[in-house]
C-alpha cells in the first residue's frame, strides 16, 4: 500500500484549512449556504482533488478523469473552494456565490461551472448517476474511477438503495462513494428522524464491499481509497465518521448550523478557530 508521507499529510491538513476559510467566507458574503455539511466534507473533498483523482484543471473535460460526483449537493461550497484551489476558475469566484450572472449556484451546475461532472441538489439522484458513469467505464475498459459522496440523511431517499442495488448487480467495481456520516440533517438527528442504521449492514446485504473510516483523518482515508481500489467484481462505499461543522469547534454537532450562514463577526470568529485548529 502506497502511505502517505509525514509531508503530505501536513499539505492536506493546510489545504483543507485553505478550503473551510473558503467555505466560511463564501457562505457569509452570499448570507447563505450549508454550512455545517460543506465543513463536513472538506477533508475528503481535499484528500480527493490533491492527491487520490487522475484529474487535468486545465482540460476539465479529459476523456480519461476520474469523476467526482456530489450527490448531498448542498455542499457545494465545499467542493467550490476546492476546484478553485486547483485552478479550475478564478477564485475571485468564490465572492459570488448564488449571485444572479455568475457560476456558482447553490448546487452544483456541470453546465456553466468547470470541474463539475454532474449535476446533483435533489437527494439521491447523484449516486444513481454515478453508477451509469461507472458502468460507462467499465464497458469502455477504462481506468477511470467514479468517486461519489452522499449524505446520512440522504440515505433516507429510496433511490439510493435502487442505485446500491443496481451498482452490485452490474459490478461496479470502478464505483467508489463515501457516506458523510455526520449524524445530523436539517429536522435533526438522522436516527431520530429516519435512522438509516445500520448503514454498514444494509451496504453489504446490498452486496457492497465495505470499509469503516474517520472521515477527517488523512491517512485512514487514504489507506481506505487505496484498498477501494483493489476491490474488484463489486462497488465500495467508505462509510466516513464525520462531525457536522468540522473545524470550527462553535457550531461543531449543531444542527442548528445545517444550513444558516453566519455574520460577519461570526466569521472572523470562526476563521480564527480554524487557522488555530
Amino acid at each position: 500500500m502506497d502511505y502517505l508521507s509525514n509531508e503530505e499529510v501536513a499539505m492536506l491538513k493546510d489545504e483543507a484549512k485553505k478550503i473551510r476559510i473558503d467555505i466560511l467566507k463564501m457562505i457569509t458574503k452570499a448570507n447563505s449556504g450549508h454550512t455545517g455539511g460543506s465543513l463536513s466534507i472538506a477533508d475528503v473533498l481535499t484528500l480527493l482533488y490533491f492527491k487520490e483523482m487522475n484529474i487535468n484543471p486545465s482540460e476539465p473535460s479529459w476523456e480519461n478523469r476520474d469523476r467526482l460526483v456530489l450527490s448531498k449537493g448542498h455542499g457545494a461550497p465545499a467542493a467550490y473552494a476546492v476546484l478553485a484551489e486547483k485552478g479550475y476558475f478564478p477564485k475571485e469566484e468564490l465572492e459570488h456565490l448564488r449571485e444572479v450572472g455568475h457560476i456558482l449556484q447553490g448546487h452544483p451546475d456541470m453546465k456553466h461551472i468547470p470541474g463539475i461532472d454532474m449535476t446533483t441538489g435533489s437527494l439521491g439522484q447523484g449516486i444513481s448517476a454515478a453508477c451509469g458513469m461507472a458502468l460507462a467505464s467499465k464497458m469502455d475498459h477504462a481506468s477511470w474511477h467514479v468517486y461519489a459522496i452522499l449524505g446520512d440523511g440522504e440515505l433516507e431517499e429510496g433511490e439510493v438503495w435502487e442505485a446500491a442495488m443496481y451498482a452490485a448487480h452490474y459490478k461496479l467495481d470502478h464505483l467508489i462513494a463515501f457516506v458523510d456520516n455526520n449524524g445530523l440533517q436539517i429536522d435533526g438527528p438522522v436516527t431520530k428522524v429516519m435512522s438509516s442504521d445500520p448503514i454498514p449492514d444494509k451496504f453489504r446485504a446490498f452486496g457492497w464491499h465495505v470499509i469503516q473510516a474517520n472521515g477527517h483523518d488523512m491517512e485512514q482515508l487514504h489507506e481506505a481509497i487505496c484498498e477501494a481500489k483493489a476491490v474488484t467484481g463489486k462497488p465500495t462505499v467508505i462509510i466516513m465518521k464525520t462531525v457536522k461543522g468540522k473545524g470550527v469547534p462553535s457550531i461543531e454537532n449543531q444542527v442548528g448550523w445545517h444550513g444558516k450562514a453566519p455574520s460577519a463577526e461570526e466569521c472572523e470568529k470562526f476563521i480564527k478557530e480554524v487557522e488555530e485548529g
